[in-house]
């Protein structure tokens, strides 16, 4: 398990999780991927090589834990006055971002790098917050809305299989009929 349950904010932890966090996006633009090492990344944040050892176990738990900050969505998601045109914004954004290169690579890097699958957790509960931000909008203009666990098993589950094991299957109208069948509205998509 990452630190970063642990961390207080603007305290000495924080401190080091941003400068090493910097430090590994840093590095792996200018060097790439494969010239990361625990030694160059702490060297780079101004810590020993036994603060990111002690923090985050090995490289891969690092790099577990900067995709999953990586993953964190900035902002709620949009509002366009509706469920079904909101859902559909979101989930087309969400499968655009998460199969590009950088995406897929966070996503795995999210997962392999954690033992306890807490990061995996973290990653879902994202997912899970902006789908309940879209559903409350929704309630609030008195629409019917399916509860947040649904959309996550007809909506994102199947966009996951899809971004990790069939990227080039992934389209606008899979995109559709996933929200309509999440609305209970068929497959047509429209």
């Amino acid at each position: 398990m990452s630190a970063r349950a642990t961390t207080r904010p603007g305290g000495r932890s924080a401190r080091v999780q941003q400068s090493v966090h910097q430090a590994v996006r840093d590095l792996e633009a200018e060097m790439g991927r494969d010239a990361l090492t625990v030694p160059l990344i702490a060297a780079r944040a101004g810590v020993t090589p036994s603060t990111v050892y002690r923090r985050w176990g090995d490289l891969r738990e690092l790099l577990s834990d900067v995709a999953v900050e990586r993953l964190r969505p900035d902002a709620p998601p949009a509002d366009h006055g509706g469920l079904r045109v909101d859902l559909e914004a979101w989930t087309v954004q969400f499968a655009e971002e998460m199969s590009s290169t950088a995406g897929r690579t966070y996503i795995r890097d999210a997962l392999l790098g954690d033992p306890g699958h807490g990061n995996a957790a973290r990653c879902s509960d994202y997912a899970a917050e902006q789908l309940k931000v879209i559903g409350v909008r929704a309630a609030g203009r008195g629409e019917a809305v399916p509860d947040v666990e649904t959309l996550l098993d007809v909506v994102v589950a199947p966009l996951m299989y899809r971004i990790l094991f069939r990227p080039s299957e992934l389209s606008h109208e899979y995109v559709g009929r996933l929200v309509a069948a999440a609305l209970g509205r068929g497959g047509s998509g429209t």
